[in-house]
């Protein structure tokens, strides 16, 4: 508190009939090599003294030494966890070439940020930020669209966009679970609704498309049965009706979910 202050504080505790404390803990860390905590201490309470000294019910306790090897162990911890950031998340081994993410600021070395990349695509290892390009292992196929007059429940008056997906049967390829066995290609029929939000998924789930990111190969959600094309995370409306039971509309939120699988892809 400052000189300033210390007769509307007075006036106070005469207004009111009551009388002020305060319990102020204060601790003080080396900062530099020859950094002298005990004389800082004493200069403090010096400077409290000036301030408050003429305070009503002012008490001043008395302080003890600084003692030094309190302050050597925090330092010393303080070291160990600065010791901690220096080493890689994915190796848990100290750095080598120091790579850090432009997005996230997560380091890691460069090679395993290479291994990384190679295993799971340009996402981060710690957050799963996407930071660069992400090509998934779609087969070849195709994505076309033509639109409807008619209109989606929930979406009256403005017509639909009708998807379609035609993903041929193929053999795997080394980015697939079993390289060189034969797939199940597949042809699906999905729904938006012809609105600006709905061009937008779109164009969305178009870019999506044309980075191998809409299907995969693996085992079927539905039959179980393995080496086949199926959906690779990114929810589609392949029902006009039914509502999200039958994969269908109404669904009042699904647009903004799927643009939230779309953004966990990076295609933003």
């Amino acid at each position: 508190m400052m000189n300033a202050h210390t007769d509307k504080l007075q006036r106070l505790e005469r207004e009111n009939g009551v009388r002020i404390t305060e319990h102020v803990s204060v601790s003080f860390k080396v900062d530099e090599e020859h950094g002298n905590p005990q004389k800082a201490a004493d200069d403090f309470m010096k400077l409290v003294q000036s301030c408050l000294g003429e305070f009503s019910g002012f008490t001043l306790n008395e302080v003890g030494p600084v003692e030094g090897g309190a302050v050597k162990n925090q330092s010393a911890a303080e070291a160990k966890e600065d010791e901690k950031d220096d080493i890689c998340p994915v190796c848990l081994d100290d750095f080598t070439k120091k790579t850090q993410l432009r997005s996230c600021k997560h380091e890691f070395c460069e090679e395993c940020l290479e291994q990384s990349v190679k295993t799971q695509g340009a996402v981060c290892p710690v957050c799963k930020d996407v930071f660069g390009l992400v090509e998934g292992n779609q087969p070849h196929g195709t994505m076309t669209w033509v639109t409807r007059p008619s209109s989606l429940p929930g979406y009256e008056g403005c017509g639909t966009v009708e998807i379609i997906y035609d993903i041929p049967s193929g053999t795997q390829t080394a980015k697939h679970p079993s390289p060189g066995q034969r797939y199940t290609g597949l042809h699906r029929t999905a729904y938006l609704p012809n609105n600006r939000e709905g061009n937008e998924v779109l164009h969305l789930l178009k870019r999506a498309f044309d980075q191998k990111l809409i299907f995969t190969v693996g085992t079927s959600r539905t039959t179980g049965a393995n080496n086949m094309v199926t959906w690779n995370d990114i929810h589609h409306k392949t029902s006009t009706h039914g509502g999200p039971e039958r994969f269908g509309y109404p669904d009042p939120y699904y647009l903004s979910r799927v643009k939230e699988e779309l953004k966990a892809k990076g295609i933003k």
